[in-house]
């Protein structure tokens, strides 16, 4: 009777070993899976946010054109690398390197944020009759187009902001172009940060458009108006 006992107690101690095993696993697993739940919810909390960035604009109220102002301006879209096409800040460590920030980004692709402030700055000088962006339904007497060659951030001592672009004005009644204005600068970058890499290129570009507009209102000065 004793044997017959201590192999049931034997029996039973076999058959509770592989459930208590079985029960272990459980909770050895489910502490696992609960670490890497956790893991993934802190990894996506740590992602940094994107942040996007824009130029100055003129005002936009435009001046009243003066009474002598008979020129209609349209402005085109200017060509450029993909790179300047799409909404990354560029930045080059080396003469042929570039690439572009992750999280830092324009609210518009350069090319157009730099035709829009020239825009702007024409039709806010008051010295043409009306300053428009090229459209098919969209009439005038001249056509400004161009292409921007560097519009980015560039390592070195120091660092600068380098802007570089060429613009043409072509007339539409003879199509002959009559006027072209290149320009470009480095504008020196306060601090290795992006936020100050825009802000000089801002300047930069500020500068530029300034410097455009002073050319075109002395090419129009040394030429009969329409």
């Amino acid at each position: 009777m004793m044997c017959a006992n201590r192999r049931a107690n034997m029996l039973s101690t076999a058959i509770e070993r592989p459930r208590k095993s079985i029960g272990t696993a459980r909770i050895i697993c489910t502490a696992i899976l609960a670490a890497l739940s956790a893991a993934v919810l802190v990894g996506c909390g740590a992602a940094p946010r994107s942040k996007y960035y824009q130029l100055s604009v003129p005002s936009t109220a435009a001046t009243a054109p003066s009474p002598d102002s008979q020129v209609k301006l349209l402005i085109a879209s200017l060509s450029a690398s993909h790179l300047y096409r799409e909404d990354g800040i560029v930045y080059s460590s080396g003469s042929v390197e570039m690439g572009t920030y992750q999280y830092h980004r324009w609210a518009e692709p350069p090319t157009e944020m730099l035709g829009e402030v020239l825009l702007r700055e024409l039709r806010a000088s008051g010295r043409y009759l009306s300053v428009q962006p090229q459209r098919s339904t969209t009439s005038g007497d001249y056509v400004i187009r161009g292409r921007l060659y560097d519009f980015k951030e560039v390592d070195g001592s120091p660092v600068v902001a380098r802007v570089a672009f060429e613009l043409e004005m072509r007339d539409l009644k003879t199509g002959a172009t009559v006027w072209t204005h290149y320009y470009t600068h480095d504008e020196p970058v306060g601090t290795k940060d992006v936020s100050a890499v825009v802000e000089a290129l801002d300047q930069n570009v500020q500068r530029g458009i300034k410097e455009v507009a002073v050319s075109l209102n002395q090419y129009f000065a040394s030429h009969s108006a329409k």
